[in-house]
């Protein structure tokens, strides 16, 4: 930082591969009154059960769509990541294509079997031993005795829950059921895996295995659609995306693209975008303290003026100042707040303990510059202040709210805040120092 005056590999998609899955024109209503909920469903099965129910678009009283007219397809091998704040439709669409509620209208198409990663050990009966409970859940996801017969060791292993698998499970801790229901659905070796923000069950050398196991999966030919609020874990994994906001597909394609849109929109809402320019009007030396700040603005590198910048990249903050007389000892202090935070202060710029030389100006309009080389603030909306003091105290200028926006092409979501990198691979350096001991 100096300041000056002037005057991550995703595999490859699958080619040609089979069509496993296959989600067209799906759409699902829910109703947000309980008393007409039940009333509703009273009134569909009975339709249902007569013959004469017929698939509607039109939403009842008290009813919303939680997805509307949701289409996409998930080839062999392929993984998929869905994307979405919550109450997106995400949970929603994923218990679609496992089974487990029906569309109101659209159609799904399943080549092979599921196993939904949804709620871990949700389905155990309490009361059951573990070694219960696995076969009731394995056979459920469609395996019969004898496969299950092959696998329960496997299983077992898997879960890490050793003697207990013979004790009721509501004798478990929450993690060991969720374990076990883990390797209970990946052992089935399913086609399609639906994974819904559980890789996070277990430690990490836990999680690590589960990784690994996934991985194997998907060599041999499992598909997976990834849910999760990780944006890493999905740009890990997923080639593609969908990104899905009040039960809509806002965008699809692919994951660097999606995320980027997703986290843009997470984190910079358009009501709250500001021009990141300001321009003052010139004061009147009775109005003035001696010096006053005149414009606040951002360039680039090229030196154009910006009106929302992007994480990572080089910019000049640029203050305008006209002072009606020389002033020394100048100080210029700049302090960042990000508006959706907790208020806390993220970055602050001082001159005076920077010991830059911007303390001695002659009267006249002057220009400061703080140069940034990387930006460092992740993607969001921040309002800063700036004062103008002489030797700490006396002030001579302040400017309480200065808002501007940060974008940004990567996706940043998981820091809190943007460092510039390089990776470089060195290879044939030598015998390491602990070989050679």
């Amino acid at each position: 930082m100096t300041i000056s005056v002037t005057k991550q590999e995703v595999p490859e998609k699958p080619q040609d591969s089979e069509v496993v899955l296959s989600v067209q024109g799906v759409s699902k209503k829910f109703c947000r009154d309980l008393k007409k909920s039940l009333f509703y469903g009273v009134q569909d099965i009975t339709s249902e059960l007569l013959g004469i129910r017929e698939k509607s678009e039109t939403l009842r009283k008290k009813e919303f769509w939680a997805l509307k007219d949701v289409s996409f397809e998930l080839r062999r091998g392929e993984a998929l990541g869905l994307v979405g704040k919550n109450g997106s439709g995400k949970s929603t669409l994923l218990r679609i294509i496992a089974g487990l509620i029906k569309p109101d209208t659209g159609s799904v198409e399943i080549k092979g079997r599921v196993a939904p990663l949804i709620a871990l050990g949700a389905g155990f009966n309490p009361i059951l031993t573990g070694r219960e409970n696995i076969y009731a859940n394995m056979a459920i996801l469609g395996l019969s005795k004898q496969e299950i017969d092959e696998r329960f060791d496997a299983v077992v292993d898997f879960a890490e829950v050793g003697e207990a698998i013979d004790a009721p499970v509501q004798t478990y801790s929450s993690g060991m059921a969720a374990r076990l229901g883990f390797a209970s659905a990946i052992h089935t070796e399913p086609d399609i895996l639906l994974i819904d923000e559980v890789l996070a069950v277990g430690d990490i050398r836990f999680r690590a295995k589960c990784n690994r196991k996934l991985s194997k999966l998907r060599e041999k030919g499992t598909s997976f659609i990834l849910v999760s609020h990780n944006s890493n874990l999905i740009l890990n994994i997923c080639r593609e995306s969908v990104y899905l906001s009040s039960g809509q597909v806002i965008d699809s394609g692919d994951t660097d693209s999606i995320i980027s849109k997703y986290e843009n929109d997470l984190f910079i809402s358009k009501s709250t975008i500001n021009s990141s320019t300001l321009f003052l009007p010139s004061k009147s030396l009775s109005e003035s303290q001696g010096m006053d700040f005149r414009y606040l603005y951002f360039r680039d590198e090229s030196e154009n003026i910006v009106e929302c910048l992007e994480s990572g990249k080089f910019y000049r903050f640029c203050i305008g100042c006209e002072a009606h007389k020389p002033i020394d000892k100048l100080g210029i202090n700049f302090g960042v707040r990000e508006i959706a935070g907790e208020g806390d202060l993220v970055l602050y710029f001082s001159s005076n303990e920077d010991k830059s030389e911007v303390n001695v100006v002659n009267s006249g309009i002057f220009e400061i510059q703080l140069e940034l080389p990387h930006l460092g603030l992740k993607p969001g909306t921040y309002t800063s202040t700036l004062s103008a003091r002489q030797e700490g105290l006396f002030i001579f200028d302040s400017i309480d709210s200065f808002k501007f926006t940060v974008t940004a092409n990567n996706s940043v979501s998981r820091s809190l805040f943007y460092q510039p990198r390089k990776w470089k691979l060195t290879q044939n350096i030598g015998v390491m120092k602990h070989d050679r001991d």
